[in-house]
């Protein structure tokens, strides 16, 4: 069970040290997103890499329309590997809709993290006025999905550019639109739906474990207000601007995204 379960998420163990750091990418991305960064981590960390079912080198076959219809199903994928692992105390670092996988991944089972540092994250990506934020109107969100649908290469066109929101780095844009058409279009709209009409703000207050609020500058996906709600409203939390832009510091600026880890690791992390 345990060895099906590794091959199932593609899960990969690299590193020393006694402290464990568990990558998990964001939306429609494999764990190749965290090249750039997790290889710094090795040398201090035993660093943990995986892929959610339907992406990336994960068992396709086991993926299942019901299960995934919802994040719990991904909150399950991400249990069950740490489970398989027996982590304890584990640093959970997630990119995007990851965050709110793994925040709700510890309220369920607090033991296995130490620590959760969210880059990008956003508990609900709808606007809800007077009191929150969130950046998009629903007809904008089903315009997106909508055209996924009729338009799978152009939708991935634009949606990487949005969530890059740079013209510096095209071939960072270009390498995050190839990642979303490497992916099986039906697969991405049920985890387009499942991300972005969930709704995880009931969920801060249960929060036990300390956490990191990464926010990018300029950011599309998750603006300023997403993070300074989170600031607010998620307990033991730190929140560090960054200077980087757009929704992707991990690919577009990795050095950065690197000091920031580490800064906090240093500070709250006793090895």
């Amino acid at each position: 069970m345990k060895q099906d379960i590794l091959l199932r998420n593609n899960v990969q163990i690299e590193g020393c040290g006694e402290r464990t750091i568990i990558f998990a990418p964001g939306f429609n991305c494999d764990q190749t997103v965290w090249n750039s960064v997790a290889n710094a981590f090795k040398q201090e960390y035993r660093v943990i890499l995986f892929d959610y079912v339907g992406l990336g080198k994960s068992d396709i076959q086991s993926y299942d329309y019901k299960r995934y219809g919802t994040l719990s199903g991904y909150v399950q994928d991400l249990l069950e590997v740490c489970a398989a692992l027996d982590l304890k105390k584990a640093i959970f670092i997630g990119h995007s809709v990851s965050s709110m996988i793994g925040m709700l991944a510890s309220i369920a089972h607090s033991n296995y993290f130490s620590h959760l540092i969210m880059i990008g994250p956003s508990p609900y990506y709808l606007d809800d006025p007077p009191s929150y934020y969130g950046g998009f109107q629903k007809e904008d969100l089903l315009g997106l999905i909508d055209m996924m649908e009729k338009n799978y290469i152009g939708w991935a066109n634009m949606f990487a550019s949005l969530v890059m929101n740079s013209q510096d780095q095209p071939s960072i844009t270009k390498e995050l639109e190839d990642r979303f058409c490497s992916t099986d279009p039906l697969i991405t709209r049920q985890f387009a739906e499942a991300a972005f009409f969930a709704d995880n703000r009931g969920d801060l207050s249960k929060v036990t474990v300390p956490s990191l609020i990464m926010q990018c500058s300029n950011d599309i996906i998750a603006p300023t207000e997403v993070g300074e709600y989170l600031k607010v409203h998620l307990p033991y939390s730190q929140y560090k601007k960054l200077k980087a832009t757009g929704h992707c510091p991990h690919m577009s600026h990795p050095e950065e995204t690197i000091e920031v880890i580490q800064e906090y690791l240093r500070a709250t992390v006793k090895q």
